[in-house]
């Protein structure tokens, strides 16, 4: 069917049957604003190329069903609001859809080549006024401008549907709520109800709702004296005045250092007033990001000075149970106070299965005084709002996460909204005065501003990398990319950062996909070798080990298989050490790509490593026909409560040993996974049970997000595509701990790439 047919769509409204033939002065494409059967013609095409999801075309056929009456232009705005939905806006912004049309739809989708392609959008809206396309909406059964019923919602120029224009407007007054709480200077408004915890407001002396002496003798405790601004101290001092803070920054910059220091912080301020310890949770989008964080925060909890801490401490009005312990051993008193157990997201709010509900919301909140959320980057806008919903109205908001990583894969880019002005401070002469006083430091004169808004005096940023320092390319790199200059500098930095030379960056170009650069990569580590091919690298005198490939773990697995004992079985000690070191050996290498499908995606890269280590003898998979296998390293990409897995967590699989005598028969494979909560322990899974996974030699850089690795390899497709920001390359760049790869196929389109953001459509903005 085509456009010229002007015949109804088979997924269109069936009682508007085709238009009449006639003389017609006007196009096809042009009708369709003004004839509705017309316009699910043209929406069809769309859906036939991949520019429009199925679900959209649907939901605007479902509208002119119940609504017979409902004008072309709305039905194309309904179809359009949910494809945003799809690329991760909130809602649809009318004026920016008419200024750059083609931007409403997937164009062009991976694979496409572009022949015979339909109308595009700005053929259609070339002549439609913003002011017209607004009208068009107002139809009281359709559309209304705030609470109601009906299913869409239209804000000024942005057209929502119903459920998200909702979990937005709930995020913005629950934060708003919280803002207010630090601005009123209100001891019993406080997060946690003590004013030691409150915030001066701006026309109020901190000293009359804050002891800062105190808080400023346990930040001296917690942090060494130094002679330039400490940003850690300087965050720490931010989020203990204010119910709601953010804490971002870069990798390397010590967000999590931050956060324990503060989780000890109000601790400390909490027990030396005798009050009962605060009841404090910490949480994370994923379980690979939450297992992260429980071990990072498990080592970090470890070097705090607890002793130190213990002596701030005067006698207060607790209870005797609480004199009774603090009087035996405070030190252990305030260590315990300080959480190391992380979990997801779900598993904290009591996800219920097959629903979008969760166990606790704002009638059976959690019971908790302070949450800390990690990665916040990835949290969208629907789990937000029901995280803010279930929060006790008293309880301490901390969300952890840089800004500048990719924003969650479902709608919203809530941290990125919230952090928009964090580059440059905005501090009110107010509170810098008191951070002077609490910090015993001085803010400098850039980062404040006379006129900053509530939503700044909350947010903290960490500008100094203790990871990369100014002789790592992987910092250069990231700090080019992410530079805001104009195209030909930062094209120029990009440039020099790549020929530089630097110990732990090296530049793969691929000519064509036939090109066996890349399999050298993956299997060695070392296509081309870094410049010192991994030698007499150190970090903080410590040295760091060598890059390699995928046949580091496999040949580990092999040789510190242990034997089997005169039963005739291995001892699951000796098991869980070698799983334990072989799931380590993974983590030292991965290879991160953009897409899914074609040669330079994770579909077609799994396949091509696979057939590669197979030929170097690494694994068996009797030429791919085998699925399960020795040594197949498998993403979870759903959670299992039942199993106790985490969308994100990676296993091994392995061959258990067999008993002698049994070597004829097939190995009983198991897949070994960490346990992820910081303890070291293995977990061990029949393949059978795993319902939701895929082998993961190459991994898309979104579900990277939340990992690390040693070495990581990050491989750019040879054409352009929209999914290639600069937000996905600095994610991906950002993934190495200590080398990067960089692969490029083609005439390469790392150049292009970081031109190009993602412009996340959403209405947060206005708590600036």
């Amino acid at each position: 069917m085509t456009l010229d047919d002007n015949a109804p769509s088979e997924h269109g409204p069936t009682e508007r049957g085709p238009t009449e033939r006639g003389p017609i002065e006007r196009g096809p494409t042009e009708r369709a604003l003004d004839d509705p059967s017309a316009l699910f013609v043209l929406l069809d095409r769309w859906v036939e190329r991949g520019w429009l999801r199925v679900l959209d075309h649907t939901f605007a056929a479902f509208l002119a069903r119940e609504v017979p009456d409902a004008p072309a232009p709305l039905l194309l705005a309904a179809a359009l609001a949910s494809h945003q939905l799809g690329r991760g806006h909130v809602c649809l912004d009318l004026e920016r859809t008419l200024a750059e049309p083609d931007l409403a739809l997937s164009l062009p989708p991976e694979g496409d080549s572009l022949d015979d392609p339909p109308p595009r959008p700005s053929t259609l809206l070339d002549t439609l006024a913003l002011a017209d396309w607004q009208a068009a909406l107002a139809h009281p059964a359709l559309v209304d401008d705030g609470p109601g019923c009906t299913p869409l919602v239209l804000e000024g120029p942005r057209l929502y549907l119903r459920r998200y224009w909702h979990h937005e407007r709930s995020i913005q007054q629950h934060i708003t709520a919280r803002l207010g709480q630090a601005a009123s200077g209100r001891p019993e408004q406080a997060a946690g109800g003590s004013a030691l915890q409150c915030a001066n407001s701006a026309d109020r002396r901190p000293d009359q709702v804050m002891n800062i002496g105190a808080l400023s003798q346990t930040l001296n405790a917690l942090f060494p004296e130094s002679d330039r601004l400490d940003w850690q101290k300087a965050a720490c001092a931010l989020a203990a005045r204010s119910p709601f803070a953010v804490i971002t920054g870069g990798p390397g910059t010590g967000k999590t250092t931050t956060v324990v220091r503060l989780l000890a912080l109000l601790q400390t301020l909490a027990l030396g007033e005798g009050r009962r310890p605060l009841r404090i949770r910490l949480a994370a989008p994923t379980g690979k990001a939450a297992a992260r964080l429980n071990e990072s925060i498990a080592g970090q909890v470890s070097r705090l000075p607890f002793d130190i801490l213990a002596a701030l401490w005067e006698p207060g009005e607790a209870s005797p149970w609480e004199r009774s312990l603090l009087r035996e051993n405070p030190a252990a008193a305030l260590k315990q106070a300080v959480p190391t157990e992380v979990s997801t997201l779900h598993r904290l709010l009591g996800a219920r299965p097959d629903t979008r509900h969760f166990r606790h919301h704002a009638h059976y909140p959690l019971p908790l005084d302070v949450l800390v959320v990690d990665e916040a980057s990835m949290v969208d806008v629907e789990m937000m709002a029901a995280l803010l919903d279930a929060l006790p109205p008293r309880a301490r908001l901390v969300l952890l996460g840089d800004k500048d990583q990719l924003a969650s894969v479902e709608a919203g880019s809530i941290l990125g909204d919230l952090c928009a002005r964090a580059e440059g401070g905005h501090y009110t002469r107010t509170i810098a005065d008191w951070l002077a006083q609490a910090t015993g430091q001085a803010l400098p004169a850039e980062v404040t501003d006379p006129d900053g808004q509530p939503l700044d005096q909350a947010i903290a940023m960490l500008r100094v990398s203790h990871r990369f320092d100014a002789e790592s390319g992987i910092g250069q790199l990231a700090g080019a990319v992410n530079r805001d200059v104009p195209s030909v500098e930062k094209r120029r930095e990009i440039r020099r950062v790549l020929d530089h030379g630097y110990a732990d960056l090296s530049h793969l170009k691929l000519k064509g996909d036939q090109d066996r650069g890349l399999e050298r990569l993956v299997v060695s580590g070392q296509a081309l070798g870094f410049p010192d091919a991994g030698q007499g690298r150190t970090l903080r005198g410590q040295p760091l080990p060598s890059p390699v490939g995928y046949r580091h773990y496999l040949e580990m697995m092999r040789e510190l298989a242990p034997s089997t004992g005169p039963q005739g079985e291995a001892g699951r000690e000796a098991l869980d050490d070698w799983a334990r070191a072989v799931l380590e050996a993974h983590g030292r290498f991965q290879l991160l790509c953009a897409l899914r499908r074609g040669p330079w995606g994770v579909e077609g890269l799994n396949e091509r490593i696979r057939a590669t280590l197979e030929k170097e003898g690494l694994i068996d998979t009797a030429g791919g026909r085998r699925l399960w296998y020795p040594g197949r390293p498998v993403l979870v990409t759903k959670n299992d409560y039942g199993l106790g897995l985490m969308n994100g967590d990676i296993g091994i699989t392995l061959a258990l040993p067999q008993p002698f005598g049994t070597a004829r028969h097939a190995p009983a494979l198991r897949v070994a996974f960490p346990a992820g909560d910081g303890s070291g322990k293995i977990k061990w899974v029949l393949p059978s049970r795993l319902q939701a996974v895929e082998t993961v030699f190459a991994m898309t850089v979104h579900k990277a997000q939340g990992s690390e690795f040693t070495h990581t390899a990050l491989l750019l497709p040879d054409a352009p595509n929209p999914i290639l920001t600069r937000e996905l390359v600095y994610t991906g760049i950002t993934r190495a701990r200590h080398w990067l790869t960089l692969v490029e196929t083609g005439r390469g389109q790392l150049l292009d790439a970081v031109e190009r953001r993602v412009m996340r459509v959403s209405g947060l903005g206005r708590l600036q």
